[in-house]
């Protein structure tokens, strides 16, 4: 691992007034999660996304999305914080970072302590009947019919319950996104963990900030199209380089 790209971060972040972290599926890989872009092992090299995770092929072939997921959502449900997450969530706690921004729907910011997290691309938390809008609480009951095959249905009115995660062809949640592109203008230090880039608007957030004059630290085990505009580049693992760059961060405090 690059100790002088180690510690230009930590020094970055220990200079910076506002830090704001942009995650993507990278970050989850080491507790278990699968990705969905690498072209090895990631899910759309098995998978047409748009027909099993876009809005279209939910409402045409709901049986579809709930296979596809069924596997997926055990995982998810299944998986830990493990420590790239607990390092953000500690350096939020010191004050080194402001906001979290993620692609990630699986909490695990949130179960490694984090506070203040923008999920960008929803929650498995809850479902939404898409005919009358009651929204309900994802329980283990709800992933038990799944399991078995089923279909979740609204206990309202019966219509088809989709979990509140975005889907290809849905707007992302507009506070939400409204909220990481003011934090995107704000910042005077951008770290992006574990995303590909690939993905509107996510992707367009550390172009924002460097055109506001933010440094940006990049840390993803494949290329990204910002790499040439990063002002330090760590292709890792995260989950074995952000604690040692929290490591230089603290100690250097201590000093």
């Amino acid at each position: 691992m690059d100790k002088k790209a180690i510690a230009k971060a930590a020094e970055l972040i220990r200079n910076s007034k506002h830090t704001v972290v942009l995650t993507g599926a990278g970050i989850s890989t080491p507790s278990g999660i699968p990705d969905f872009r690498s072209p090895d092992y990631g899910m759309w090299s098995k998978y047409d996304p748009f027909e099993v995770a876009s809005l279209w092929g939910f409402k045409e072939n709901p049986e579809a999305f709930y296979g596809w997921a069924r596997s997926l959502m055990d995982k998810v449900r299944n998986a830990r914080p493990n420590p790239a997450h607990i390092s953000l969530a500690h350096l939020e706690k010191a004050g080194y970072i402001q906001t979290i921004i993620t692609q990630n729907i699986d909490s695990l910011h949130e179960q490694a302590g984090s506070k203040h997290v923008l999920p960008l691309h929803g929650t498995i938390k809850t479902a939404t009947c898409l005919d009358c809008g009651h929204r309900v609480q994802i329980t283990e009951e709800f992933w038990e019919e799944v399991r078995k095959g089923g279909i979740p249905r609204c206990p309202k009115c019966g219509g088809l319950l989709k979990p509140d995660v975005v889907l290809f062809g849905e707007p992302l949640p507009y506070e939400i996104l409204k909220e990481a592109q003011q934090e995107a203008l704000l910042c005077d230090l951008m770290i992006v963990v574990g995303s590909s880039l690939m993905v509107m608007p996510a992707a367009d957030l550390p172009a924002l900030a460097k055109r506001r004059g933010s440094k940006l630290i990049l840390i993803n085990l494949q290329w990204t199209t910002m790499d040439s505009q990063a002002d330090v580049l760590i292709h890792e693992n995260a989950a074995k380089a952000l604690p040692r760059i929290e490591k230089q961060v603290l100690d250097g405090r201590r000093k």
